[in-house]
């Protein structure tokens, strides 16, 4: 609709200008008809150019870098994110308040039922510290060196339960580059065979094998960034659990040495 208004009004300008012009100078209006109508032209084509969204532009793009190393380069960023999601609401669910389950599982040793007592909060209580406690609570009744051992080892079975498909994460960030890499290789092979074909260096020939392995690459590197980022949080998340349980299985061994010497 804005084409064609413009038109109109270029049409009408020529009109009237061809009516009040005089005979010397009918090139020079008509030059600058021809000119104000190719620049409104290229205006609204540019503008219609512009108004593509963000996804479109992405597509193109994606389209572009051929279907082959670029679809594979999607699976990795499909699968990585699914893993590292995964990993995330996994260890938000076992990110437990330490103090509090001390505080009652202190309380609750205290009490008549003693030992029974913590083993039943230990297991109304979600996450791997509140499974340590209960390890160690369950060899409360033989000896301290007992409880302790159970701790270190129940302690080293959570950690692998925290540390699982990590290892898939950062092989997809490894390898979604390798592949775009491998693409920018595969890209310029094509170029330089169009050259060899044809007999002439054309830029025409080289830029479009050319485009295809930096946009490969380009996509291979975004993909790596974007899993190192979720995988630096997932690694900090577990280290911060490692740590509270940590500093559990100290304080439980030292409130059954307390238990031990009041009984």
């Amino acid at each position: 609709m804005k084409k064609l208004f413009s038109i109109m009004a270029i049409a009408a300008l020529v009109f009237a200008g061809s009516l009040t012009a005089n005979a010397t100078a009918p090139t020079t209006s008509t030059s600058l008809v021809a000119a104000s109508t190719i620049t409104l032209v290229q205006d609204d084509i540019a503008q219609e150019v512009d108004n593509r969204t963000w996804h479109q532009k992405l597509k193109e793009r994606f389209i572009q870098g051929g279907p082959g190393f670029m679809g594979i380069v999607l699976v990795c960023l499909i699968l990585g994110l699914a893993m590292a999601i995964e990993r995330i609401i996994f260890l938000n669910l076992s990110t437990t308040d330490t103090q509090k389950l001390a505080e009652d599982v202190e309380e609750a040793l205290k009490s008549a039922k003693g030992v029974e007592a913590a083993k039943e909060v230990c297991r109304n209580t979600k996450g791997p510290v509140a499974s340590i406690y209960y390890q160690g609570l369950e060899r409360a009744d033989e000896s301290i060196e007992a409880a302790e051992k159970a701790v270190v080892a129940y302690g080293g079975v959570q950690m692998g339960q925290l540390e699982k498909n990590v290892s898939w994460v950062s092989l997809f960030i490894a390898l979604a580059p390798m592949l775009g890499f491998m693409g920018t290789v595969i890209g310029m092979i094509t170029a330089f065979d169009k050259i060899e074909a044809a007999g002439d260096m054309n830029p025409s020939l080289v830029a479009g094998g050319i485009k295809v392995a930096l946009l490969t690459t380009v996509f291979g590197l975004v993909v790596a960034i974007i899993l190192q980022i979720f995988y630096n949080y997932i690694i900090a998340k577990i280290d911060s659990i490692v740590n509270s349980m940590e500093d559990a299985s100290i304080t439980l061994i030292d409130m059954l040495i307390d238990y031990k010497n009041k009984k």
